[in-house]
């Protein structure tokens, strides 16, 4: 009887992954269906460096419209031409490319890219969120205290006037980059991917520090996790519209390029030890195509997040670790 057990149990755990393969080529030949790769038009919000880069490159070559946008022009146009170049290494030609140079969180700049997306693409069928900011010091260090006695002393003693209001600017930047932006892509967008898509997709890239608290992230993994949340209760508003949350560990590339407080990098070097960007942007168009929710990467970090609400004290330590953090 126990042989018979084992030999049903090891035939259902062979057929789990068979199965989960089967579910995600039938996903993503419905949305093939309703929106042709070649058909598909793509916005990428923070696509002048990173994952956004990436992601742009992969949709280029598989034939896709492709907008990119960021914040800065000759960074935008050189993804545009990298993308432009691809498109016509595959066949598709370089018409097929925009960029446009706009902050994701200025309203007068997506109202613009909103009229251009419209007038020359008459819609949109996918947006990938992909821009932001990071912050990397604690939140003490960037109002000017330097803790002692794991957290319990502090010199200066209290911060100053001009230190707490540096760390309300630098949460207001944060804020902005982060949540703000997000919040104006989605009112903006929205109402166009609902009313021009056959199958309209969003996908946030958030961050695993919105799930899981670290650090010397205080304010970059509280802005993120407010956006996660915004774009979580939007799926519910919006259930005609395919969200995607898309939750990487660390990711290879310049971290504290981006970073609002100036902090230094404190973990090992991302660049030897983060997930690799092609990787991140070519999980994340698989889990457009399959309309996946909820995406963790690398996967065993989704038992992390619960793990925390069962054992935190062995997450903050883990935590501490690997943010070489010590007070």
């Amino acid at each position: 009887m126990a042989t018979g057990i084992s030999r049903q149990g090891l035939a259902i755990l062979a057929i789990i992954p068979v199965f989960v393969t089967l579910r995600r080529l039938w996903l993503r030949s419905r949305r093939v269906l309703k929106v042709a790769k070649i058909d598909e038009r793509v916005l990428i919000l923070g696509a002048s460096s990173g994952i956004g880069r990436s992601i742009a490159h992969l949709y280029a070559e598989r034939g896709a419209r492709v907008c990119v946008v960021g914040r800065r022009r000759e960074k935008v146009e050189e993804v545009a031409e990298e993308c432009r170049a691809r498109s016509s290494a595959y066949g598709y030609g370089a018409t097929r490319v925009m960029g446009v140079a706009g902050d994701f969180a200025d309203v007068d700049d997506m109202v613009r890219l909103r009229t251009t997306l419209e007038t020359e693409w008459q819609g949109v069928d996918t947006v990938i969120v992909a821009a932001g900011v990071s912050a990397l010091q604690p939140l003490m260090a960037v109002a000017g205290l330097e803790a002692h006695s794991k957290g319990s002393k502090f010199v200066p003693p209290k911060a100053t006037k001009t230190g707490i209001q540096r760390a309300v600017d630098v949460s207001v930047a944060a804020t902005r980059g982060n949540y703000v932006g997000p919040l104006v892509a989605a009112i903006t967008f929205i109402p166009l991917l609902s009313a021009t898509s056959a199958s309209p997709s969003i996908l946030l890239v958030s961050s695993l520090a919105a799930l899981i608290p670290a650090p010397t992230r205080t304010i970059y993994a509280s802005t993120k996790a407010a956006s996660l949340l915004l774009y979580q209760a939007l799926s519910i508003e919006h259930p005609k519209i395919n969200f995607t949350f898309f939750i990487p560990s660390t990711v290879e590339g310049d971290f504290r390029a981006s970073a609002v407080d100036q902090g230094p990098v404190r973990e090992a070097d991302p660049n030897k030890h983060g997930l690799k960007r092609e990787d991140v942007a070519q999980r994340c168009i698989e889990a457009v195509d399959t309309y996946e929710k909820t995406v963790f990467m690398p996967r065993l970090m989704r038992p992390g997040h619960l793990l925390y609400w069962i054992w935190p004290s062995f997450v903050e330590w883990r935590a501490r670790i690997k943010y070489n953090f010590t007070v």
